[in-house]
């Protein structure tokens, strides 16, 4: 009876050992797709970035044409500047 209960539970280590070993094969596989969706999100985030900052110098250049811009139509209809 000895011998036949460190079977059952031998069998039962190995099946969970296996289990173990699935498990962890299937982890290593999600780390990897995981690793490839953050590479493609860092790269997203770095455009959106680089967009940000193209918007932003071309909103400075505006808000400086927009706070030229009096200044600007006074010479044009000959008005004396401030």
């Amino acid at each position: 009876m000895a011998r036949k209960r460190a079977a059952t539970t031998n069998g039962r280590l190995e099946e969970a050992l296996a289990n173990l070993i699935h498990n962890q094969a299937l982890f290593i596989g999600q780390l990897g797709r995981m690793d490839d969706r953050f590479a493609k999100m860092d790269e997203r985030s770095a455009r959106i970035e680089a967009e940000l900052a193209e918007i932003k110098t071309i909103l400075l250049h505006h808000q400086q044409t927009l706070e030229a811009l009096p200044e600007a139509i006074r010479q044009k209809v000959g008005f004396e500047s401030r």
